[in-house]
């Protein structure tokens, strides 16, 4: 139960306090975080640290911040990704497009380093 309760909190750490302030979100993006979270996270978001991630880590720069974009892509989806229409109302995917805009650019993790000072330990 414990080990449960664990790895949802991290799947759910990465969404849950994205944006600045963490309270300061407004009714439509927690509605869209919430919608994000029941959706999005498992494929944008790594489950921990030592996983992969199936999509690309989304915030507000996402395809260059354009809301018409994001709004056509959630809805219709893409070759690799799933579209929302049937799933979702327009009022939900605008609150996801609405969320998204309040994460933050993802800092670039950085590689392990070896011995040497380079990727590859020499």
């Amino acid at each position: 139960m414990k080990r449960s309760l664990l790895l949802f909190l991290c799947a759910a750490w990465p969404y849950s306090l994205s944006a600045e302030g963490g309270d300061t979100l407004n009714d439509t993006e927690k509605l869209g975080q919430r919608l994000f979270g029941q959706s999005c996270v498992v494929c944008h978001t790594k489950p921990q640290i030592t996983s992969g991630q199936y999509g690309p880590a989304l915030s507000q720069v996402t395809l260059n911040g354009d809301g018409d974009a994001m709004r056509d892509i959630i809805s219709n989806g893409t070759p690799h990704m799933p579209g929302f229409k049937i799933q979702y109302q327009p009022t939900q995917i605008d609150a996801i497009v609405a969320y998204l805009k309040t994460i933050p650019v993802p800092v670039p993790s950085e590689r392990p380093i070896g011995k040497g000072g380079n990727a590859n330990g020499d």
